[in-house]
């Protein structure tokens, strides 16, 4: 109850619970479950980015920061913040433009190709440097020169989208949701969209791309709509009392 205000953070202490009760049951520690009954709760849902937030974005935080990297990153990857954080320069191949993340969450494997706009900032990045880049260091670092932890690196992202005058509302994820809106309006596959994100099935896939799917619905119905608007109309005319006449009882 004291997180009825906070549906995420019911959630994840739900989730916590389970996974703590689980275990002393396995041990013997507890005979019963005290949470059997109690209904889950509803996560709060995440919503992607507009275009113009990106914009506003990027206009507080342009090319050759560190923000600007981070959000680059996380936008054009679409991979969570716990994969993001930990990118260093030696999971780029420079020979084929591709990105190799191992995904904490699943454990998934992917080699992902690098958007053209990625590579201009990471090019820029990689300059920036004025030294020989060493291979296992991680791309987005603090201001002490070391990687972030997930917890540092989502305070820091925070702190960006606040100074960007973006509400708390807008969390860094809602940029991985942006990836499958985008990928679902230029028209990618279930397959290729997984391949990108990491999903193991099209059910998970579309809580990324529900969005994207009813608006492109929407147009397909509005169009159709105004394309039998001016069709002519199927009925024919007739006039009272020409009509063939039909036999009684028989339908016909």
């Amino acid at each position: 109850d004291d997180f009825d205000d906070r549906p995420g953070s019911g959630l994840d202490t739900y989730k916590k619970f389970k996974i703590l009760i689980k275990h002393a049951l396995n041990i013997g520690w507890m005979k019963g479950d005290p949470m059997v009954g109690l209904k889950r709760p509803k996560g709060g849902s995440i919503r992607p980015w507009s275009e113009e937030e990106v914009a506003q974005f990027k206009e507080r935080w342009p090319l050759g920061t560190r923000q600007h990297l981070a959000f680059c990153l996380t936008e054009f990857l679409g991979q969570r913040r716990s994969d993001t954080h930990r990118m260093s320069w030696s999971d780029i191949n420079p020979r084929t433009g591709r990105i190799k993340v191992v995904q904490q969450k699943t454990g998934t494997k992917l080699e992902i190709p690098i958007h053209e706009d990625l590579l201009y900032v990471l090019d820029d990045a990689h300059a920036a440097r004025g030294k020989v880049v060493g291979l296992n260091d991680p791309i987005i670092k603090t201001e002490a020169g070391i990687g972030f932890t997930v917890a540092g690196f989502s305070d820091w992202f925070r702190d960006a989208i606040t100074a960007a005058s973006l509400p708390l509302d807008f969390k860094p994820d809602g940029l991985r949701h942006l990836a499958g809106v985008r990928m679902s309006e230029a028209g990618c596959t279930d397959e290729e969209m997984m391949a990108v994100l990491g999903h193991r099935s099209a059910t998970s896939l579309r809580i990324y791309t529900k969005g994207a799917e009813q608006r492109r619905l929407a147009e397909n119905a509005i169009s159709k709509l105004e394309q039998n608007r001016h069709k002519p109309s199927p009925t024919r005319c007739f006039k009272f009392g020409e009509l063939p006449k039909k036999e009684r009882g028989t339908g016909t």
